[in-house]
């Protein structure tokens, strides 16, 4: 799956050539010694496939069609476009990408949206790609940690998948697989040398539950809620609130930081707007608007958050797309976050941070040869070398690489239904 409209992508290739870039010295991965972790919040929830024609809620959400194509654009469910096209969040090489692109803008990790690992709606298959994503944040040195959605119990139980007076047991079984398949992991998000478990929404589970739930571990995990510290809770990570407007959501955020002075801990966080699509789509009415203004919300909300105490600070999101609040690359914004992701960084906790604003138009090159190159056996493992080297941070080496391609891709490729 591709869309092949992407306008950007002579001017990508341009600045990979070694003529156009300034000399440095050999990159290195960037220090890992950092007082503060960005972490990104992200979708796997995304389901593509062009050439079946098959495209999943998020893309549609009962209502758009993305096989129409108008300006070079699929009809999605979003105010706003991804660079690289709608995608499939279990496509390699869009968590190849998506990886890449993170690395180089100084984004220690990921935060996974996830609800599970049960076998209804779309929890499984979300499971099955919040895995595929460790694998490639993983392999990129970067943290992660999941944000468990706890109002699926109830739906679970609403669809007699679990018992009522079995929901207890259901988060032992929950919080007893992490334990098995991350918890242990050196790449999972620790707080205080506990995994950090974080719980969406106003809370299913009372703290009572959830220390009950937690008995079934060798030691609990620290636990972080939306907004507000609901015990046992060391402390809340921060969410927008829409619903008032930009001046209520910046009136929320401060409100968040004065109770989160009161708290053991707390993740701060960072958002460049919100900007939903749900009124178009006909789901309901929308949860409100914050403006973007010109990229400065990002900014601003990122430098409170990075002046803070927090050890962790939450970007929100990397790719919600129907909600708008995205920093992934896209047609609108291009990669400005991203930028302003590695100059923010710089400035307050790594003033020795390597990527500069060109190294981010490698992953999309990348990208671009992956699909292109996709039935190619030969191509395809020249561009696992490429791959490797971006991983390892050797981006003086890939970049003559790709380099190499530019002339065999055309500057403006046509997109097919």
């Amino acid at each position: 799956m591709r869309d092949r409209n992407s306008w950007l992508i002579g001017a990508l290739l341009c600045l990979m050539a070694l003529s156009g870039l300034p000399a440095r010295a050999q990159e290195t991965p960037r220090s890992a010694s950092s007082s503060r972790l960005l972490m990104a919040h992200y979708m796997p929830w995304y389901e593509a496939d062009a050439a079946a024609h098959r495209w999943g809620w998020h893309w549609t959400m009962n209502h758009f069609q993305p096989d129409q194509v108008t300006d070079g654009k699929r009809a999605i469910a979003s105010h706003y476009y991804p660079l690289i096209g709608p995608y499939d969040s279990n496509d390699p090489d869009v968590l190849e990408y998506h990886t890449l692109l993170m690395k180089f803008a100084g984004i220690d990790g990921v935060i996974i949206d996830w609800y599970g690992p049960d076998d209804y709606l779309d929890y499984k298959i979300n499971d099955r790609n919040t895995r595929s994503l460790i694998t490639f944040a993983q392999k990129a040195g970067m943290k992660y940690t999941v944000m468990y959605e706890d109002q699926t119990v109830p739906k679970l139980r609403d669809a007699h998948l679990i018992p009522n007076d079995d929901v207890i047991a259901h988060g032992q079984r929950l919080v007893q697989g992490m334990q098995k398949d991350w918890f242990t992991d050196p790449a999972f998000l620790t707080t205080a040398g506990n995994p950090t478990f974080m719980v969406f929404g106003s809370g299913f589970y009372t703290g009572d539950q959830w220390k009950t739930i937690f008995s079934a571990l060798p030691k609990p995990p620290t636990l972080f809620t939306e907004s507000y510290q609901r015990l046992p809770a060391v402390g809340g990570f921060y969410w927008p609130q829409p619903g008032g407007g930009t001046d209520g959501a910046l009136s929320d955020l401060d409100k968040f930081y004065t109770q989160a002075k009161t708290w053991p801990e707390f993740i701060a966080g960072a958002f460049p707007r919100f900007d939903d699509i749900y009124v178009a789509a006909g789901i309901h009415p929308s949860w409100g608007h914050v403006d973007d203004r010109n990229g400065t919300m990002y900014t601003q909300t990122l430098e409170r958050a990075l002046q803070s105490k927090a050890r962790v600070i939450q970007l929100i999101t990397w790719n919600d797309w129907g909600e708008g609040t995205v920093i992934e690359p896209s047609v609108e914004y291009g990669y400005r976050d991203l930028e302003a992701t590695q100059r923010l960084r710089r400035k307050y906790t790594d003033p020795h941070f390597r990527y500069i604003p060109q190294d981010l138009r490698l992953p999309i090159a990348l990208y671009n040869l992956r699909k292109r190159y996709k039935d190619n056996a030969q191509e395809s493992v020249k561009l696992d070398r490429i791959s490797r080297l971006l991983f390892a941070g050797r981006l003086t080496e890939a970049r003559p690489l790709l380099a190499g391609y530019r002339k065999l891709l055309p500057d403006k490729p046509k997109d097919k239904p």
